[in-house]
């Protein structure tokens, strides 16, 4: 048989790029849960109807089918429905769905954490996948949910984020309140348009941006540098950027209570945000979110010094995905492509794992005949949780050495002949010491792989 191709936008870690994705979310987990966020999983599918309440183009969806009538050789007839399926193209959806299913057992506010494939149709290209891992948290209401959770959620994950060896990071916040007080001040109605050029902004640069908000969003030349001119204010300083937007709408004549009220939630983000983890979030208005859902603070996060990467994390708050006619379930969230990221940080040697296996101790084979030996230590030491596996062949010692050191595993175990004690190796060191599986221990940092500053660093 021949070497199968891979198939592109499906990635497959090596072993240690698994270790590094693995130890990534394990991080997450612990820092989401230690802020009161609980697991949850949710079913990989979803009425299409539903997958594109959210405006994604049916493009963008998997649909689910059997196999059942051929057209020709090899096309097969899909009929779209309202029962048809489609694999679930992120994790806020799938949220809200549940959110209004399970109403009567969950206790508000809901705080759940969920790590998870999700699948797109996109076209694969670097840091683009069809298949990936989502790292999503959400703090969800019952009918209201106070401002305090949209200051909280880009806490929780700066100090997630924090955690990881990647440097620092700044979660960068604007407000569609603002945005729409200030456009639709302006004279400007096509607020959704103004809104996803801006959003592109980054990518298409200021003219193209012109162009499109003069023939997209219906917008002279002075209310177009205007949008650009807001798109510009930037900062963490709550006074320097309400100078900003107060002096800017002063110039353009926009007078606006629903500009007031979003200035005074960013104003109030800052200052809060800035009495906790100073320098983790500061304000750029050019942050948009092209999702017409959001209805207050939008966040978007970078690594500093890796800005070119694009926005690590991103999502914001929500008044109405979630409805059932007779109560809404509003909600604040933050999304992290943890594939994406796990795909950047490996191309780019910004992190790698301390070794590519967990495995922290080898245990040698005398001979063939003393493997149930050199077993029964290894169940010794994995029940007091040291990570341990067993040398596959009783070859010399010389080559069960060499086999841990392949691997990366730190510690050679060698069972004791004719009485004499058992002794653990340190392959890096060459250090050899008597002991016994009943009370030895590695060091801390030796017990399981860990994720470090890679060589970029």
């Amino acid at each position: 048989m021949a070497r199968p191709a891979p198939l592109s936008g499906f990635p497959e870690w090596t072993p240690a790029g698994a270790l590094v994705e693995q130890r990534l979310t394990d991080s997450l987990r612990h820092t989401f849960e230690l802020h009161g966020f609980t697991p949850l999983e949710t079913r990989a599918v979803e009425p299409l109807s539903s997958l594109l309440l959210k405006g994604e183009t049916s493009k963008e969806v998997y649909v689910l089918s059997r196999l059942q009538q051929f057209q020709g050789q090899d096309q097969a007839l899909i009929r779209l429905d309202a029962k048809t399926l489609g694999l679930h193209f992120d994790l806020t959806v799938p949220l809200a769905r549940y959110v209004l299913q399970q109403a009567g057992q969950l206790e508000f506010p809901f705080k759940r954490y969920q790590i998870q494939k999700v699948w797109r149709g996109e076209r694969p290209q670097a840091g683009r996948f069809r298949e990936f891992v989502q790292a999503d948290i959400d703090i969800v209401g019952q009918d209201r949910l106070p401002f305090h959770h949209e200051v909280a959620l880009p806490l929780v994950m700066a100090e997630a984020l924090s955690g990881l060896p990647l440097g620092p990071v700044q979660v960068k916040v604007a407000n569609r309140k603002l945005a729409e007080g200030f456009y639709r001040g302006l004279g400007l109605e096509a607020v959704d348009e103004v809104l996803r050029v801006v959003d592109k902004l980054d990518k298409i640069g200021p003219q193209t941006a012109v162009e499109l908000l003069r023939s997209q969003a219906g917008a002279d030349a002075a209310q177009a540098e205007a949008c650009l001119e807001l798109a510009a204010i930037h900062g963490a300083d709550p006074e320097a950027v309400q100078r900003a937007v107060w002096g800017l709408a002063g110039r353009h004549g926009v007078r606006s209570d629903l500009l007031a009220v979003g200035l005074g939630e960013v104003t109030a983000l800052l200052e809060r945000a800035a009495a906790v983890q100073p320098g983790a979030v500061a304000a750029d208005l050019k942050i948009a979110r092209g999702l017409d859902y959001y209805t207050g603070s939008v966040y978007e996060t970078f690594l500093v010094g890796q800005e070119d990467l694009g926005s690590i994390c991103s999502g914001g708050r929500y008044d109405s995905l979630a409805s059932d006619g007779a109560r809404t379930y509003p909600g604040v969230g933050l999304s992290i492509g943890v594939s994406r990221l796990v795909s950047w940080l490996l191309g780019r040697d910004l992190v790698q794992i301390s070794r590519q296996t967990p495995t922290a101790v080898l245990v040698a084979v005398v001979d063939e005949s003393d493997r149930p030996r050199s077993e029964a230590l290894a169940r010794a030491l994995r029940r007091r949780g040291i990570p341990t596996d067993v040398a596959p062949e009783a070859a010399k010692f010389g080559q069960q050495i060499k086999f841990a050191h392949r691997r990366g595993i730190p510690y050679v175990w060698f069972p004791g002949l004719d009485q004499a004690p058992d002794e653990v190796k340190d392959i890096r060191s060459g250090e050899q010491r008597p002991a016994n599986a009943a009370s030895w221990n590695p060091p801390p940092a030796d017990l399981w792989p860990r994720l470090e500053a890679g060589a970029a660093d």
